[in-house]
């Protein structure tokens, strides 16, 4: 379980000169992405108030609008104020997050790519290259064509089509912690602090709207498709893949683009057949999230120290509180469970993948090894998306178990053929647990339950749906001729 404070921004990491080293990263912004609570740095116009990203309007919203007395800007600031006081929506202004994200996109990333229009060569390359992954992986599982289509996204397309899913994955802690600022207070002082209350939920709103921009942002510049972290964030149905980003991450490994191209497209195909045949894996992976939500206990000690204390012309002191850990998630029993079961969904999904991936894949390909060990090590080292879920939502989205769960299906695949490895996804309680991938071989060889025969009974029963009435029927003629 993530040690940040959840919903607020990662902690910076510690810097290589030390103390000098701090002093100049708080001087300086604290580095990349979003490692302030409020994320105000990445407001739209903070670079013209308050200097730019890292400036002195970073880590202050009031510093980033009003830092600079610009009268052409003054305007602008306040419209921005406005919106953010104004916002009466759940808790989470999403229109502020799409702005701040397609923002954050247009800077471009850290290794200084831009984003850019796809044009129509990249669109016919992935089209074709999805089109072969769903061929090749025709022999590698039991489980048809999930991909309707095939489309090659910018990175500002990403951020558009993923939001539904975030909005989905982050409203209940969102909505956890709204309802903890606003209980804090006693009930008669909360009729007497409405507007307060009020305004500090839509600048909550704000606050995440803000944050979940920004990372979402930082995000969409380093995926490579739709289901880069395991959960569907697309549309259903839509193989997706960003030319811009795999050309950025095959740069460096000596391996030819078109093969980089395809191995990432069965990753993605191999992927939409899985949540596209099996209908209940993707509602019991965004539940695993929900009931994380649901475990979350707030520090309402802390809460009501400086709520009490709050004074609305000092907003850095509800900063400085949030910075100090204020909503650090309590290890509690719901938490645990939730985050196991979906830590196990996670390595089974993907070690699914890779071992479909590369059975589809290693007669084929010279460089499926290496393209599966440089995807394994992104993904078991915690790359871009369990940072991301780590700031969103406290919770790092790795699948710790990858290489097991990996080895568990390839096994599976050796004793019970393609067709029993993929029955098992017919329902969650025919899956391996955790303690399943503690011992494979046990798992692998234990009896199958054998459902045929009452699937056949099932099957005649649904088919002579009158025969019992029948039977009924027949008895109370034989009593009355009696």
């Amino acid at each position: 379980m993530s040690d940040t404070p959840f919903g607020f921004g990662l902690p910076p990491e510690e810097p290589d000169d030390g103390d000098e080293g701090k002093k100049k990263d708080q001087e300086s912004g604290g580095g990349q992405g979003p490692a302030n609570p409020f994320g105000f740095g990445g407001l739209p116009g903070a670079g013209g108030f308050g200097g730019g990203p890292g400036g002195p309007g970073a880590d202050n919203p009031f510093a980033a609008m009003f830092g600079s007395l610009n009268p052409n800007d003054l305007g602008a600031a306040f419209q921005q104020l406005g919106q953010m006081l104004s916002y009466e929506g759940g808790p989470v202004n999403w229109d502020m997050a799409k702005q701040i994200a397609r923002q954050t996109v247009s800077q471009g990333s850290p290794d200084g790519t831009k984003d850019t229009s796809v044009g129509p060569a990249e669109r016919k390359a992935v089209e074709e290259a999805v089109r072969l992954a769903d061929l090749w992986l025709d022999d590698a599982t039991s489980l048809p064509s999930g991909a309707g289509s095939a489309v090659a996204w910018s990175r500002a397309e990403w951020v558009e089509a993923t939001l539904p899913a975030w909005k989905e994955l982050v409203d209940p802690v969102a909505e956890r912690v709204g309802t903890a600022m606003g209980d804090v207070l006693p009930e008669e002082m909360q009729a007497m602090a409405g507007p307060l209350i009020g305004m500090m939920r839509s600048m909550g709103g704000a606050m995440f709207g803000t944050q979940i921009g920004q990372a979402v942002g930082v995000l969409a510049g380093e995926v490579v498709g739709s289901s880069d972290i395991g959960l569907p964030l697309g549309p259903a149905g839509k193989a997706a893949l960003l030319p811009v980003n795999i050309e950025t991450f095959g740069k460096d490994l000596s391996v030819p683009q078109e093969e980089v191209r395809l191995y990432l497209a069965l990753r993605e195909a191999a992927h939409q057949r899985l949540f596209a045949h099996v209908p209940w894996l993707r509602s019991h992976l965004f539940g695993a999230v929900d009931g994380y939500a649901r475990g979350i206990k707030v520090d309402t000690a802390k809460l009501e120290d400086v709520v009490g204390q709050f004074d609305p012309q000092n907003p850095e002191q509800l900063q400085e509180a949030l910075q100090q850990g204020m909503f650090q998630p309590e290890d509690t029993p719901e938490q645990k469970v939730a985050l196991a079961r979906l830590e196990t969904a996670l390595a089974l999904v993907e070690g699914w993948v890779d071992a479909v991936v590369h059975a589809a894949a290693k007669p084929r390909l010279s460089s499926a090894d290496a393209l599966r060990e440089t995807l394994r090590r992104r993904r078991a080292s915690g790359g871009p998306a369990e940072q991301t879920f780590a700031t969103l939502i406290g919770l790092e989205l790795r699948p710790r178990r990858l290489r097991d769960a990996s080895r568990l299906w390839a096994s599976l695949t050796d004793a019970r053929g393609v067709d029993g490895r993929d029955a098992l996804w017919h329902h969650p309680d025919m899956l391996p647990t955790a303690t399943d991938l503690d011992d494979p071989d046990g798992f692998v060889h234990r009896e199958q339950i054998d459902f045929s025969e009452l699937d056949k009974m099932l099957g005649e029963a649904a088919d002579k749906p009158d025969l019992k009435k029948d039977e009924g029927e027949g008895e109370n003629k034989g009593d009355g001729a009696e």
